[in-house]
């Protein structure tokens, strides 16, 4: 958390906010979050004065775009942007403030510590970890049926692990592979290349329609992710499985089971996922 649909819903956010605005400074207080150039004052000289033309996404990565160079900025489990005002309190664990010249501020709040940001020239950043091994976009025309089941019938691990890995397929966590497996009626467990035709076809579809819908929805706020204007994702009211345990399925009534599945918490229905 955040996944694929709570990222692009940010992205679409400061496309709308921070677009247009011109560095002319940068604070860092937790220098750990900088992970390219392992300079910190390199890092801020060379984003003072850049434009951010396009905020841009992989996978779960952010790219903002202030030529000549990328920032490549992982939000993992609590990263938070926030436009504000330079005269506005700030919030405890703020972490990163890029200060516009129009008196406004993109501030990154994280309260795990966990994210990280790597900037590198513009062009070159998909030619270096962390965007270098990511697998193909599910929404994109680069994921197809085809691709899809040639993959899978290489893959002996259980099917949720496989779509965890974003090396093999990007975007997808805990809940957007829970909720896809169970719109396909798959169980999580089985062999990846145990699926049938009909089974990752069903798949396929199912995750590019859970992601589609999550999308619209804004993402889901099943902890405490909001957009880069402080609202809420709305998809955790469309939630089949996740989070679920012991209540009734939405679709034969059996009561939803929890196990661990490559080392995540994993919700299915026992009767339409056997």
């Amino acid at each position: 958390m955040p996944e694929l649909p709570e990222v692009e819903t940010v992205r679409r956010t400061l496309n709308k906010l921070v677009v247009g605005k011109t560095i002319c400074d940068v604070t860092v207080h937790l220098p750990r979050l900088i992970r390219e150039p392992a300079d910190v004052e390199l890092f801020r000289k060379e984003l003072v004065g850049t434009t951010i033309t396009e905020i841009g996404r992989r996978g779960k990565f952010l790219k903002i775009v202030c030529p000549p160079w990328v920032l490549v900025s992982h939000l993992r489990m609590e990263g938070k942007y926030r436009l504000a005002r330079q005269n506005e309190p700030y919030e405890k664990h703020t972490h990163v403030i890029f200060h516009f010249t129009d008196g406004t501020e993109l501030r990154y709040r994280d309260v795990r510590q966990f994210g990280t940001m790597h900037l590198f020239p513009a062009g070159e950043e998909e030619q270096h970890l962390p965007l270098k091994k990511l697998g193909p976009e599910p929404l994109s025309d680069q994921f197809t049926l085809e691709w899809f089941q040639a993959a899978l019938t290489r893959r002996m691990t259980k099917i949720k692990a496989v779509l965890l890995n974003q090396e093999f397929l990007v975007g997808l966590g805990n809940i957007y592979v829970d909720e896809s497996l169970f719109s396909a009626g798959i169980h999580p467990e089985r062999p990846a290349s145990s699926l049938l035709a009909a089974e990752v076809e069903r798949l396929y579809h199912s995750i590019k329609k859970t992601l589609s819908e999550a999308i619209k929805s804004g993402g889901s706020s099943v902890r405490s992710y909001v957009n880069g204007e402080g609202e809420m994702g709305m998809f955790q009211l469309q939630i089949q499985v996740y989070g679920r345990k012991n209540e009734p399925c939405l679709r034969c009534g059996n009561a939803i089971e929890r196990i661990v599945v490559a080392g995540r918490g994993t919700h299915f229905c026992p009767e339409c996922q056997k």
